[in-house]
């Protein structure tokens, strides 16, 4: 005879919780978190929001309006500024928290995230991002960084702990799930395990162009749109840009915008952060995005291409799976301002069909993203329940 946790239980009305590593910026992953919360909430009416901490100037509407439950880091001074210097405090906020209370833990992890834990019974899916990429690919992190060699010496004994407890903390998730096919592989050769491929959402209707305007009504300048660090190799955009006297709008800010600044020619103008509807606005009139780092997905792409508008992308990480050649946008293969002008010559001369890109973009709305998720974790969840049907039968034979 069942008890009522277990008639609760395999009934589906699941206690779920939603873990996210910190909503500190504002970027692809916090955008996988809130949808994550929005479907699970839409099946699970009861959902709950938690993370690390939270900067409150950086949530989305929908997050403001959520009760998101932090940790002790919560109370971290300049939380918003310093929340990556913070990064040795994280493994043990994630230790102290108590998720015991919950069926279900969907964790949306580009660090710490996978390491919370939950009573034996629960079941633990780990959104992936990637591994840890400033333990794993440190030189890429640090390498265009101001005294890179200095902090890599510092950091080398901190990062080599991280790593250790990344090893353990990866033991936790029941099942993974990655954004991309590269990051699936990055999480084989890191921590041996097999990840199914979710895509993250793509809102399709907020770039959408407006009624009667047509969509390949593109204006003279290119487009960047991002956080501005280093190792998403902006200053290659700037560089050829400047190099080729091609206009080019910058909108995003960060830790990498004086250095862009600086070496920046006459046609680049940074906007710094940008309304949505600015923002909106650029993707639909803009040539192109340039998009030439490597990314573990690479939402931006797939927003541009949403208002019709083509990629320029470096041949890496995530853009190798989402950009189409000649459909909805092209590739360059080095990492080097000569090849990315190549790449905007080559462009050029080409005639590109919106509507056929928008088109694609489509293939990754949230639609997509909602049925794929309920799908997965709905079949995840059967399939722990006819495990402890059967675990039941034997215990009473």
């Amino acid at each position: 005879m069942l008890t009522p946790d277990q008639e609760r239980r395999a009934a589906g009305n699941l206690k779920v919780a939603v873990f996210h590593d910190n909503f500190a910026q504002n970027g692809g992953a916090e955008l996988v978190a809130e949808e994550l919360h929005r479907v699970l909430k839409a099946r699970f009416p009861t959902t709950q929001m938690f993370s690390t901490l939270s900067a409150e100037e950086r949530l989305s509407p929908y997050l403001r309006t959520e009760d998101i439950h932090n940790t002790w880091m919560q109370w971290l001074p300049a939380r918003a500024k310093l929340f990556r210097a913070y990064f040795l405090f994280y493994p043990f906020a994630v230790d102290r928290v108590d998720l015991s209370e919950f069926d279900l833990i969907v964790t949306s992890c580009f660090g710490y995230a996978k390491g919370v834990r939950r009573r034996q019974n629960a079941l633990h899916i780990c959104y992936c991002h990637t591994p840890m990429r400033w333990v794993w690919r440190t030189q890429d992190y640090l390498s265009r960084e101001k005294n890179s060699f200095i902090k890599k010496a510092l950091l080398h004994f901190p990062l080599r702990w991280l790593k250790s407890w990344e090893l353990r903390a990866a033991a936790n998730p029941d099942i993974y799930i990655a954004n991309s096919s590269v990051v699936a592989e990055r999480l084989f050769q890191a921590f041996g395990v097999h990840a199914t491929v979710i895509p993250p959402p793509i809102d399709t209707a907020r770039f959408a162009p407006p009624a009667g305007k047509p969509i390949n009504d593109a204006e003279d300048f290119y487009l960047v749109l991002s956080r501005l660090v280093p190792y998403k190799r902006f200053d290659l955009a700037v560089q050829a840009c400047t190099k080729s006297n091609r206009r080019l709008v910058v909108i995003g800010d960060g830790p990498d915008r004086a250095r862009l600044e600086a070496m920046a020619g006459p046609t680049i103008t940074f906007l710094g952060r940008a309304s949505n509807e600015d923002v909106c606005d650029h993707a639909r009139r803009c040539r192109a995005l340039l998009f030439p780092g490597e990314e573990d997905f690479g939402i931006t792409p797939l927003e541009i291409n949403a208002a019709g508008r083509p990629v320029i992308a470096y041949r890496a990480g995530g853009a190798t799976e989402t950009v189409v050649e000649g459909v909805n946008g092209t590739f360059f293969d080095r990492p080097d301002v000569d090849a990315l002008i190549e790449a905007l010559d080559h462009f050029e001369t080409r005639v590109w069909d919106g509507a056929a890109i928008r088109q694609h973009a489509q293939g990754y709305d949230r639609s997509v993203f909602e049925e794929r998720i309920t799908s997965f974790v709905e079949n995840a969840w059967a399939k722990l329940i006819a495990v402890e049907a059967d675990d039941k039968v034997l215990e009473n034979t």
